[in-house]
C-alpha cells in the first residue's frame, strides 16, 4: 500500500477523508486495495475512529466497498456508476453555467483563462495531476459564482468518480481538444451567450463517457 502523509493538525475525520479519497482517485490506492483502519490510522498519524468515519463516508461515495466483519477495500471501477455520475455532473454544470452567467465579471473570466493556461501547460507536460487540478479550478468558478450550495455539494460528491477514471485513462482523454473547448466556453460566457455556453459545457463532460469503453 502506498504511504500516505501524516495529518499535521488535529481534527481529523474530514482530513482523513480528503487524503484517502485523493489517494483512491489518483490511483495511489488502486482498485481492490485492502483498507485496514489500523494501518491507515498509523500512516496518517491518527486514531482509528476518524479513519473509520472517513471510510464510511467513502463507501457512501462508492469509492470504497465494505462487508462487515469481512473486508473493506477500494472499489473497482463500475461503468454504470460512472456513467450515472457523468450525466448528473454534466447536468449540474450546465445549470451552474446558466445561473452563473449574469454574475460573472471580468475577474472570474480572467481566472478561468488562467486556469485554462495551466491546464494547457499540464497537458503538454503530460502531468495528469496538474491538468485535473487546473480543470477543477476552471469549472469551479461558475459553480462558485452561481451560489447554489446544493449543486456544489453534489458535484463534490460525484465528480471524484469521474476524476478517478481520468487518472486511469489520461492517455485516452482528448485533453488537447478540451483546451479549445474551454477557450470557446470562456468566450461564450464573456459574451453572455448562455445557449452556447451550456452546449459547450455539456460537450466537455460528455467526452468523458468515451473513457468508459476502456475502463
Amino acid at each position: 500500500m502506498s504511504a500516505l502523509p501524516k495529518v499535521s493538525r488535529p481534527l481529523l475525520r474530514d482530513e482523513a477523508y480528503e487524503l484517502i479519497r485523493h489517494a483512491i482517485i489518483d490511483g495511489s490506492l488502486p482498485p481492490g486495495t485492502p483498507l485496514r483502519d489500523a494501518d491507515l490510522a498509523d500512516q496518517l498519524g491518527l486514531s482509528r475512529a476518524p479513519v473509520r468515519q472517513a471510510l464510511l463516508r467513502l463507501a457512501e461515495d462508492r469509492l470504497v466497498v465494505s462487508k462487515p466483519q469481512s473486508y473493506t477495500r477500494v472499489a473497482e471501477f463500475d461503468a454504470g456508476d460512472v456513467r450515472d455520475a457523468v450525466r448528473l455532473v454534466r447536468a449540474l454544470h450546465e445549470l451552474a453555467v446558466r445561473e452563473a452567467l449574469p454574475r460573472l465579471g471580468q475577474r472570474e473570466i480572467a481566472e478561468m483563462r488562467e486556469a485554462n493556461d495551466r491546464f494547457r501547460e499540464a497537458v503538454a507536460e503530460g502531468d495528469v495531476g496538474k491538468a485535473i487540478e487546473a480543470d477543477d479550478e476552471l469549472h469551479e468558478i461558475p459553480v462558485r459564482a452561481c451560489g447554489n450550495r446544493a449543486v456544489a455539494a453534489t458535484l463534490d460528491r460525484y465528480t471524484p468518480l469521474l476524476r478517478r477514471l481520468e487518472y486511469a485513462r489520461f492517455s485516452s482523454l482528448p485533453a488537447h481538444r478540451s483546451v479549445t473547448r474551454h477557450e470557446e466556453l470562456i468566450d461564450a460566457l464573456e459574451s453572455g451567450d448562455e445557449k452556447t455556453a451550456a452546449q459547450l459545457t455539456s460537450t466537455i463532460w460528455t467526452d468523458l463517457e468515451a473513457l468508459l469503453e476502456d475502463a
